[in-house]
């Protein structure tokens, strides 16, 4: 049940409009860009919030965080006459808040908690959700970018997806514990004991096998250790408290791998529903995920073509995988970013400016936990060998500032190609990395030929001063 607070703020001297002095001053000197403008401070169990001055008997009122008490919250905003709402996103709280608000009509715009600390005077939730709406009352605040709604649900498929093979990740770990305390080395014969090789031995340990040379014989061909070798990192001392615990890891892993295939189904299902962009057009299909692998394992290729009408899986260092999780965090729809460079920029891959006096002071890059921005920087860390353009600009930056900038820089690059390939279609295509050095030789020496022609000098080539040899 919502109640009422007459007394929010006495703590201060208050003008005319009820806000503490300076921010009526400021009210007073600001345009109102947004007069039927609402704020809300959010919370786990209650929920501030105001209404414009004049609006009602008391401007705010705090509500609970029951159903009932959000739909009361709508009602009373509705009979304000509030037609836009502020919030700041605090943990997952304002989650149920935010889409009934924007079922029932209302514009909602989320804020980061940081851009809203300097509140005048004492610090209390009353205060809060007053500045906040007095803030988007006069346009001071910057929304935090939110999908569409399918989007928004394939998101939350992606990240649930995150987990289950973080969660996973954490009993591979276990099972190499317990194979090191009964010292099978395993791990250090074989490159991943999640693969085929590893768990056709674990499975075979596990069923009561011991023999060093029978366990090395399901050793997969492919395996760059030999048998002999691999033999001897199987000669173990065993235990039972240890090989219960290895038993109970498995178990475990296999669990989450069981719940990652449930969850890869349903995420197919859901992206059938989307529009078909593809117009019938079929795509060649990716190399299949090895053993152990934690990519889904259906056609991502082809389904996030149909969603999105692009093939993002061209760009280099762009998998199925990496485009769908590329997808699910910024969307198929770039009208939000009105160029590439607005889109670098709030994936903090842009260079700092931070300037003071008309002097640089740092250019640093914003640090950031924008998911995408991660996504995108782990594939271009991908392409340290790639021979392709991609790759020899990554190198040449590398060399020159070193890999982290050099990830920065290439990640930057990606953006600005998926961004032009979402919103105006656009083919890539590779140029290979020896066009790319060509291409880069020729605008070094066109730079050094003008340097030197401002100081009354020319570039010669070596071979034509030095003449042919005799």
């Amino acid at each position: 049940m919502a109640r009422r607070r007459s007394d929010a703020g006495k703590s201060k001297p208050r003008g005319r409009d009820g806000f503490p002095v300076s921010v009526a001053k400021m009210s007073r000197s600001l345009n109102r860009l947004n007069p039927n403008a609402g704020g809300i401070d959010i919370g786990a169990t209650q929920h501030y919030v105001a209404a414009p001055e004049g609006r009602d008997e008391v401007i705010v009122r705090c509500f609970g965080t029951f159903t009932s008490d959000l739909e009361s919250l709508a009602d009373w905003l509705k009979q304000c006459g509030v037609e836009t709402v502020a919030m700041e996103s605090t943990g997952v709280y304002w989650i149920p808040v935010f889409e009934l608000l924007e079922e029932r009509g209302f514009t909602v715009k989320l804020v980061e908690p940081g851009k809203l600390k300097n509140v005048p005077g004492r610090k209390t939730d009353v205060l809060d959700c007053q500045w906040i709406q007095q803030l988007h009352t006069f346009g001071l605040l910057e929304g935090s970018f939110r999908p569409e709604d399918d989007i928004c649900i394939l998101r939350s498929y992606m990240r649930q997806r995150a987990m289950l093979v973080k969660y996973a990740g954490q009993h591979v770990l276990h099972m190499q514990k317990a194979l090191m305390q009964m010292n099978v080395q395993l791990h250090h014969a074989i490159t991943d004991i999640t693969g085929a090789t590893g768990m056709r031995i674990i499975d075979a340990i596990l069923a009561g096998q011991r023999d060093p040379q029978e366990l090395a014989k399901l050793r997969d061909e492919r395996c760059k250790n030999d048998r002999q070798t691999i033999a001897l990192a199987l000669l173990g001392h065993w235990r039972d408290d240890h090989l219960f615990a290895l038993k109970q890891a498995v178990e475990l892993y296999r669990f989450y791998h069981r719940q990652l295939a449930e969850l890869d189904a349903q995420l197919e299902r859901y992206l059938a529903t989307f529009r078909d962009r593809s117009d019938g057009k079929q795509l060649p299909r990716e190399k299949k995920p090895k053993a152990g692998s934690n990519a889904p394992h259906f056609d991502m290729r082809n389904c996030l073509y149909k969603t999105a009408g692009v093939d993002l899986t061209v760009i280099d260092g762009i998998c199925g995988h990496t485009a769908l999780e590329l997808i699910s965090e910024v969307g198929m729809d770039m009208r939000p970013w009105p160029t590439e460079k607005h889109f670098a920029s709030w994936l903090c891959l842009c260079p700092g400016s931070k300037k003071t006096g008309g002097r640089l002071i740092s250019g640093k890059t914003r640090p950031s936990a924008n998911r995408a921005a991660a996504i995108l920087r782990l594939a271009a860390s991908s392409l340290a060998r790639s021979q392709t353009a991609l790759g020899a600009f990554y190198r040449r930056i590398k060399a020159r500032v070193g890999p982290a900038k050099a990830i920065t820089a290439t990640a930057h690059k990606l953006a600005k190609i998926v961004y032009n390939m979402l919103k105006h279609g656009k083919a890539y295509v590779d140029v290979g990395a020896e066009y790319y050095e060509r291409q880069y030789r020729e605008r070094v020496l066109k730079n050094l030929a003008k340097r030197a022609a401002q100081f009354d000098f020319a570039l010669i080539p070596v071979a034509l001063v030095e003449g042919p040899a005799a």
